[in-house]
């Protein structure tokens, strides 16, 4: 290979480098948090005493010192990848006498164990906040507030957002409903059937479902952490029309809770114990036939 063939390449492959190197830096780049955005960030998050909190991207470690400020029996740690940061961090935990409930950790924030956290501190690059956003929802457990400052989360849209000044933003991580639910609900002397099929994306859910041969939609879907409520109108055969009102909490692959019933302006309003599964096939697609209209 020639020598200036050779030279050139050379100099391709350090730009290269220099360049992937740089991209890394920009995303990773300590810059010291404003002190009123870090309180304004740990009043959003409205910390109680059982909160862990953790702070991806820790620098001085400011963050969850405030966080330790504000509630005297939370636990804080953060991760950062600057060793020297978190040293520091960690120096500062005993000369506050912090260090029985904070502690720092020299770790990548893609590494960071987020099941026991209640509370997720960010305030990082957009473009790394977005790159952990899939972690955080596989992750945290349904419930856990995140509270960033400056920028988003991309086209997760935050559930709380204070705009006096810098945007800080909160979210919470939403119980994954996506997916197929049966329950059953007495009406008299029989058993009415329900088979639902839930989309979600993020905090925002919707569903349908099917009860014998008719269908249904249901409205008003909220979805807060493991918190889920919902109403439905229908037809049932046998019962009428019927207004249906669900709340309940999501626990994996089941939902318990309660489901206020209104069969109609006539009948008295009954509340019965609700209790969905998750299931991997759903009786919603299979064929309906005619349905009689009713006379």
């Amino acid at each position: 290979m020639p020598s200036f063939v050779a030279a050139a390449l050379g100099g391709l492959l350090s730009l290269t480098l220099a360049g992937t190197a740089m991209a890394q830096e920009r995303f990773s780049l300590f810059v010291g948090s404003a002190t009123e955005n870090v309180m304004r960030m740990v009043k959003l998050a409205d910390l109680r005493d059982d909160d862990v909190v953790v702070d991806l991207g820790s620098g001085d470690g400011r963050i969850v010192f405030a966080a330790a400020a504000s509630n005297a029996k939370l636990r804080g740690w953060g991760v950062d990848i600057d060793a020297a940061l978190v040293t520091r961090s960690n120096e500062t935990a005993k000369e506050q006498g912090l260090a029985n409930r904070v502690h720092f950790l020299h770790q990548n924030a893609f590494d960071a164990d987020l099941s026991k956290s209640t509370v997720i501190f960010m305030w990082l690059w957009p473009e790394l906040k977005r790159m952990l956003r899939p972690k955080i929802l596989a992750e945290a457990r349904p419930g856990t507030r995140v509270v960033t400052s400056t920028w988003d989360l991309g086209s997760w849209r935050p559930d709380e957002v204070d705009g006096e000044g810098t945007p800080v933003s909160m979210w919470i991580v939403p119980a994954k409903v996506e997916g197929n639910w049966n329950w059953s609900l007495p009406f008299g002397d029989r058993q009415a059937s329900y088979a639902a099929v839930v989309e979600q994306r993020f905090q925002n859910a919707e569903g349908v479902v099917r009860v014998g041969a008719r269908r249904g939609i249901f409205d008003n879907v909220r979805l807060r952490g493991e918190d889920i409520s919902f109403t439905l109108a229908m037809t049932l055969d046998g019962a009428g029309f019927v207004r249906h009102e669900f709340v309940g909490k999501v626990q994996g692959d089941v939902i318990e809770g309660s489901v206020r019933i209104s069969p109609s302006p006539h009948d008295k309003t009954v509340v019965l114990a609700w209790r969905a599964t998750r299931t991997r096939d759903s009786a919603y697609f299979a064929p309906a036939g005619l349905i009689v209209p009713e006379k």
